[in-house]
């Protein structure tokens, strides 16, 4: 008699189970998160005055006597449900500070605003992808023996892309090392842009906070060449913030000369090391400032908002651009399973890692990522919402809101995270369920938006 697969064994366990419909509860709930994280304990909600209980929940009474709650893992290589979630708030977040929304006024959709891409500079040639590579009249050698060009046009997902024409020729120290340092990079890079607003309406530098104020959300994304670069949204606000007008002065042309000026000045410089140097990191020579124009002349608020919440779900396992879980010894970096181009970039910062001037920098801890260890999506104070408010606003939405002037009472402790393999099976029934539905609803307002019956 043939055996029944683990999952399937552990799936009929599950749904024999008297709790089945409770855990099916649960895990609807959880969006079918992939990795939901287990929790003992339990709340209690009581009128701070007379002592009353308003609310009491305990998960004595769960399956399992445990609660399950969400991941909240970005990453969707790690968890889709959960990074569909985050993508949503992060659309939400980036759009409310483009159109209004969520406590931001509309008149923000009127003020200076820019789409700004910031390249990392080259490291050395790479095989580009959808037009002829790196064509070159007079063919040529490295000093390594290989070609200095390439003629051939590569497909978009074809796996040379990206990879360098001479590996050795390419500077993976100075990579590494940029990675490490955009986050400073990026800081310098706001600051200069007030610098320069202030000079060229001829404020005190200094001043500049009491007339205008710079807010912005960027993400980071991995191009085919394993180096990040830097969408950003820009916007020019009074003094208090989203609350308050842009002087008079504050035009968008001003703003876009300010950011193109920046990005080609401000650098930083690395520690010195008898081993490396002290290199100098600029941003690459590729600047994009787009206009985000409210007459339509213009990238779509609503698209930039969907482009930096497509691009915030995504781990760097997936870009091909490094690994989404930390490395602990140089064993890990040979049994990756990634690129020779990217394996070289992981042995560099472990490498480096462990020169005692770049102690600070933490390489080995973020190896993983190339060395960069910044947060992939990061926004100014009065950009607009944060998630912590996108969560409250959701729990309030599900009836989950607290009672005012009432005292809770929490105890909860960890008891572990994950799925038997028979709960997962059921959790990816649930998320791909979700998923459709979510895809038939996009659908239907697509359709309503377009009129699809009269065009039938």
């Amino acid at each position: 008699m043939r055996q029944l697969p683990e999952a399937d064994r552990d799936a009929i366990r599950l749904a024999q189970d008297p709790k089945f419909p409770r855990l099916l509860e649960q895990i609807t709930a959880t969006g079918g998160c992939t990795h939901p994280i287990h929790l003992s304990g339990f709340t209690t909600t009581l009128d701070g005055a007379t002592g009353e209980i308003f609310h009491h929940y305990d998960t004595r009474n769960e399956p399992g006597e445990r609660l399950l709650v969400r991941c909240r893992n970005r990453r969707a290589t790690v968890c889709p449900a959960c990074s569909r979630l985050h993508a949503g708030d992060t659309y939400h977040l980036v759009r409310a500070g483009l159109l209004g929304g969520k406590n931001v006024p509309a008149t923000v959709r009127h003020r200076p605003r820019l789409f700004v891409t910031l390249t990392a500079p080259s490291f050395g040639p790479v095989h580009r992808a959808g037009e002829r590579c790196r064509p070159r009249r007079g063919g040529g050698t490295c000093e390594h023996g290989r070609p200095l060009g390439c003629p051939v046009v590569h497909a978009p997902d074809a796996a040379v892309a990206g990879q360098p024409l001479c590996p050795d020729c390419y500077d993976y120290t100075a990579h590494v090392l940029w990675h490490a340092h955009a986050s400073r990079l990026w800081d310098r890079f706001v600051i200069d842009v007030r610098r320069r607003l202030a000079s060229s309406v001829s404020l005190v530098q200094s001043h500049f906070a009491q007339h205008a104020r710079l807010s912005f959300a960027r993400v980071a994304e991995y191009q085919k060449r394993a180096a990040v670069h830097v969408h950003a949204v820009v916007r020019l606000d009074g003094p208090a913030g989203s609350d308050d007008e842009p002087p008079a002065w504050g035009t968008t042309e001003l703003l876009t000369d300010a950011v193109r000026a920046s990005a080609r000045r401000v650098l930083v410089r690395t520690p010195y090391s008898l081993a490396v140097g002290e290199l100098a990191l600029r941003w690459g020579a590729q600047v994009d400032a787009r206009s985000l124009r409210t007459d339509g002349d213009g990238p779509e608020d609503d698209a930039v908002a969907a482009y930096v919440a497509k691009y915030v779900t995504k781990g760097a396992s997936e870009t091909g651009a490094g690994l989404d879980h930390p490395l602990t010894t140089w064993a890990d970096i040979d049994s990756a399973p990634v690129s020779e181009h990217v394996r070289t970039l992981l042995h560099t910062a472990w490498r480096l890692g462990a020169l005692p001037e770049y102690a600070p920098l933490r390489l080995r801890a973020w190896a993983h990522t190339l060395g960069y260890r910044g947060h992939i999506l990061t926004k100014s104070r009065a950009y607009s919402t944060t998630y912590a408010a996108l969560r409250a606003e959701r729990a309030h939405h599900m009836g989950h809101s607290d009672v005012p002037e009432a005292v809770t009472e929490r105890h909860w402790r960890f008891l572990g995270s994950g799925h038997t393999p028979g709960a997962a099976f059921i959790a990816a029934g649930v998320a791909e369920d979700l998923a459709e539905s979510r895809r038939l609803s996009a659908d239907a307002v697509q359709q309503g938006r377009w009129g699809g019956d009269s065009l039938a």
